[in-house]
């Protein structure tokens, strides 16, 4: 069974207490955390060290960044690269969030190159797609996350998307309150494995774990999640509050 996530993205919110004060809460509910349940908590970069230290040795939680840069050093001030991370012990990091798209006018080739150099280090990437409300009333999003998808990660190999972790997110239900129903999310999220298994065939395809982002929460992730094609959540808003993220994670099939 391909691995079941769910993912927290704090975005830029919550202090260095008020963060460790959550991570406590989550840690010490009871989790259905096993070799094909994960749970990851995508911090600020401020509080890495302190987050991977509080999970500690706990199996199947992990801390992850929020970004990294597409070069291995050099000055690119502000910037963190992925060799800072790894030195910090950070497996994990998101790739390609629609914010970082929008806002920071990251294209899907800089991103080709930031899947590389996380592969290069030995990190984990959390890889990012989804079409904002223009492409979806359009209905053209088919073909707008195939070319996200193509220009970004077509060149691996078989080997490096063995595993992979894809969040898909519908862009107009990010902190909106809007969610695709059930059959959206699944729809557009077989069409992600079915693109890849053109590409790679279906072993491959089917190995990879597809979460959906998009204004999950403790009411209506265990419905999205029961969908064949969803493996579990990135979290925004709802990652936030303990009981609410505690009960996303105890959702996951």
């Amino acid at each position: 069974m391909r691995k079941q996530i769910a993912a927290a993205n704090w975005k830029m919110n919550l202090t260095l207490e008020q963060g460790m004060a959550l991570t406590a809460d989550i840690l010490k509910a009871t989790l259905t955390t096993d070799i094909t349940h994960q749970v990851i908590l995508g911090v600020p970069f401020p509080y890495l060290i302190a987050i991977k230290a509080q999970i500690g040795n706990q199996e199947n939680v992990f801390a992850a960044a929020q970004n990294c840069y597409s070069k291995a050093s050099g000055a690119y001030t502000g910037e963190v690269s992925v060799e800072m991370l790894k030195s910090i012990g950070i497996t994990h990091v998101i790739v390609g969030h629609s914010e970082r798209r929008e806002y920071f006018n990251e294209s899907n080739a800089m991103l080709a190159d930031k899947i590389n150099i996380c592969f290069e280090y030995g990190m984990t990437p959390i890889f990012c797609c989804g079409e904002p409300l223009a492409i979806r009333e359009a209905e053209t999003q088919n073909g707008f996350v195939a070319t996200q998808l193509e220009e970004s990660l077509f060149h691996l190999s078989p080997e490096q998307l063995t595993g992979f972790i894809i969040a898909y997110e519908p862009i107009w239900a990010i902190g909106t309150g809007k969610t695709a129903t059930n059959e959206q999310a699944q729809e557009i999220q077989a069409y992600i494995r079915k693109v890849i298994a053109a590409k790679y065939g279906s072993t491959v395809a089917d190995s990879i774990s597809i979460l959906y982002g998009g204004s999950v929460k403790a009411a209506n992730a265990k419905e999205i999640f029961a969908q064949q094609d969803v493996d579990g959540g990135l979290v925004g808003g709802a990652s936030l509050v303990a009981t609410d993220f505690v009960t996303i994670i105890n959702s996951l099939k």
